[in-house]
């Protein structure tokens, strides 16, 4: 473990952090004021695999109010927050993470918070579930159910329960509509923009942009891109999407056609090598290249070290790849998640939606995972909809409810 962790100094650094996001984050501190009072997690111990960052802060503190022993670790080796975790591990939590992690480190992280044998997991990206279900030291663990907060995590999650060997309940976070219809749309949108511009400086105005897929979190790129003045390209394999995209005002190519005319490029697929060998052959001198997906797979970075006659580090977060005949390829972030590498990540108003269903999604696995089926699960709807109304309530917004007239008309087969 990082000596950093019990530095006062850096954890004082870390509760203004804390502060900061508790302030910005009042769906989730409702959230958490309506039930604390129950301690309904009281006892139970809990295994967090999340990016730790300010607003995961507000989350980790809001679960231990409610009763939970917290085991804390980093869902990515570059996304860590230092002082975010030595203010955590100020606070009586069990924190195994640190920025910089070697694979190794990051892994064994993993195997500490399962050590503490946890009752509940939450899960980002499913290498926690994963560790879980394959390694033999963890075989005898009495799992109540786990909750999973990405697309990426709920694909591996989809393709463990085809095999029929999971263990416990999931309950699928990102699939709340109150999950990816805002943090995939504006909470990526926004930042994978700011990581790329603390990165590079540059000017998106101008640009040509390719961002490839059109999922929520690749509409919330192109969204935010095309309101700073670039000209957005998609990249598409599902042809609905594609059809969206080009309805909603976007020129859609071949990634192979983009590959020759674009000025950045960002991966928002869950894929494997969606830009590789052929496609650094065809770009022009100059281009910029990041990936918004969990994993570091989207780029193929091995075939670009493999292509270098000549790699330079030339600012904090980005490596410049020199290839043969003198073109010049930037990579943000080594090509990983680059809103957490390059930036802070989501910002707070809507992660606080998205740990708001973490955090309900918890409570509900310690008081109803005996009734739950061994898969990966919808949030149950009341869960999405009491987020939705609590971030309402922060918002000081009111809407309308139906007359009991329109009930009946609803209810009803006759016009």
């Amino acid at each position: 473990m990082n000596s950093q962790i019990a530095d006062p100094g850096l954890a004082e650094e870390g509760e203004k952090s804390y502060r900061w996001a508790y302030e910005h984050m009042p769906a989730l501190t409702r959230t958490i004021g309506k039930i604390v009072d129950q301690k309904p997690l009281q006892g139970r111990k809990v295994g967090v695999c999340l990016h730790v960052t300010k607003e995961t802060s507000v989350l980790v503190t809001g679960l231990k109010m409610l009763g939970a022993d917290v085991y804390l670790a980093a869902a990515n080796p570059l996304s860590t927050q230092d002082d975010i975790a030595a203010y955590l591990a100020s606070q009586g939590v069990n924190v195994f993470a640190w920025r910089g992690q070697t694979s190794e480190e990051y892994q064994e992280s993993i195997r500490n918070i399962l050590r503490g044998k946890p009752d509940i997991i939450l899960d980002d990206g499913s290498d926690t579930h994963a560790t879980v279900h394959e390694e033999p030291e963890f075989s005898d663990l009495s799992i109540l159910g786990g909750t999973e907060e990405t697309t990426t995590g709920i694909i591996r999650l989809k393709a463990l329960e085809k095999t029929g060997k999971m263990r416990y309940p999931i309950i699928g976070v990102n699939n709340a509509y109150t999950k990816f219809l805002f943090d995939n749309r504006y909470g990526t949108g926004q930042s994978t923009i700011d990581g790329i511009l603390r990165a590079t400086s540059l000017l998106i105005a101008g640009k040509k942009f390719v961002v490839c897929s059109y999922g929520w979190v690749g509409r919330g790129i192109a969204m935010r891109a095309r309101g700073l003045g670039a000209l957005v390209i998609v990249t598409e394999v599902d042809p609905f999407r594609a059809l969206e995209a080009r309805m909603d005002g976007y020129e859609v190519l071949p990634i192979g056609e983009a590959a020759k005319v674009g000025d950045i490029f960002v991966t928002a697929t869950g894929q494997f090598h969606v830009i590789r060998r052929e496609h650094f052959s065809l770009m022009k001198d100059g281009v910029v290249l990041a990936n918004a997906g969990h994993f570091n797979v989207e780029i193929d970075v091995g075939a670009l070290e493999e292509m270098k006659i000549k790699k330079a580090s030339v600012r904090k977060h980005v490596d410049e790849y020199t290839l043969k005949g003198g073109k010049k390829i930037y990579l943000i972030g080594e090509g990983r998640i680059a809103n957490l590498v390059a930036a802070e990540g989501h910002p707070p108003e809507v992660m606080a939606l998205s740990f708001s269903n973490q955090l309900l999604s918890a409570v509900y696995l310690a008081q109803h995972s005996g009734e739950m089926e061994k898969k990966v699960n919808d949030v149950p709807r009341e869960i999405d909809r009491q987020v939705a109304v609590n971030t309402l309530e922060a918002m000081g917004i009111k809407i309308d409810t139906p007359t009991e007239e329109q009930v009946k008309y609803s209810e009803s087969w006759k016009v």
